[in-house]
């Protein structure tokens, strides 16, 4: 049987009567850069968490790195890097400190990876964490996860509180690690980054993964979400859906020819044009009306 970094059978996961996660199935190859995408509340984080060990779930089964999530947590945890969505550090902790407990906890000298990458992220080690920014905490887990080489990194919404040239650095740095074999496992809801750096990617929606491909196939919906300020009806356009019209402002989906639409416009008095790919949520209700593909 071929190895995976993850392989997950209807695994499931219920707080109480509350739904987390609902017969999931997944598979991540060693050495691939995987998305895994849905809106807030979907199930990501805790789908992460319980393929961690870091809670138990209700029913199924799931191994990573070939361990079971159930008896092996511990061996998991050493061997993965892990960046959780929020990260809380003690006060009084200076941020090389902190880098410091955490490759003691996995018995390892991490510091001169932990240099390098303080200096990429531009990182003060002589810091204190309860004076640190948001985004200065947000890098101190990402050293936390990265320093000590692993084979798996696995990342929750990791750019949250980054500026824009330090997501660039970051993703860089997942980038080179990929190439040299690390499978990166990364949930976020923002699409572009998952369709910028992965290669596969997984759709989660209330706790249920709706899509998994490549994620060139899953972005090939063909829709556009165009949104202008004037006056159009409905029926000027063919494939066109989730028509609004607000104030003067028209926006809808449209999934037809391109030449037809810029030609439709062109003959229209039209103001603050924009014409942009369609964000995530409408993605997910796009498999949903296309009966997507299970993964």
């Amino acid at each position: 049987m071929e190895s995976k970094a993850i392989i997950a059978e209807n695994l499931t996961k219920f707080y109480g009567k509350a739904r987390g996660i609902d017969g999931l199935d997944l598979e991540v190859a060693p050495g691939d850069f995987f998305g895994f995408i849905g809106p807030n509340g979907a199930g990501k984080s805790t789908t992460i968490r319980t393929l961690l060990g870091l809670i138990s779930p209700t029913s199924g089964k799931a191994q990573v790195l070939d361990l079971d999530i159930e008896k092996n947590s511990r061996e998991i945890l050493r061997r993965v890097g892990y960046l959780p969505s929020g990260s809380s550090f003690y006060n009084g902790m200076r941020v090389r400190d902190i880098l410091k407990l955490s490759a003691d906890l996995r018995r390892k000298n991490c510091d001169a990876a932990a240099a390098e990458l303080c200096e990429r992220l531009q990182l003060d080690r002589s810091r204190k964490v309860e004076d640190l920014s948001f985004g200065n905490r947000k890098k101190v887990g990402i050293v936390c996860a990265l320093q000590h080489d692993p084979e798996l990194l696995i990342l929750d919404e990791p750019t949250g509180g980054l500026d824009p040239l330090m997501q660039h650095e970051f993703f860089s740095i997942l980038q080179e690690r990929n190439q040299k074999g690390t499978t990166v496992f990364l949930s976020s809801h923002i699409l572009s980054e998952i369709q910028r750096y992965c290669s596969r990617a997984a759709v989660i929606r209330e706790g249920k993964i709706i899509a998994c491909d490549s994620v060139d196939r899953l972005a090939k919906t063909g829709a556009r979400r165009v949104t202008f300020r004037g006056t159009l009806q409905p029926d000027a356009l063919p494939d066109v859906r989730d028509w609004t019209e607000t104030d003067g402002t028209v926006s809808f989906l449209y999934n037809g020819e391109t030449n037809r639409l810029v030609r439709t416009l062109a003959g229209l008095d039209v103001h603050e044009l924009t014409i942009a790919e369609p964000d995530l949520e409408e993605i997910v209700i796009h498999f949903y009306q296309k009966g997507g593909e299970q993964a």
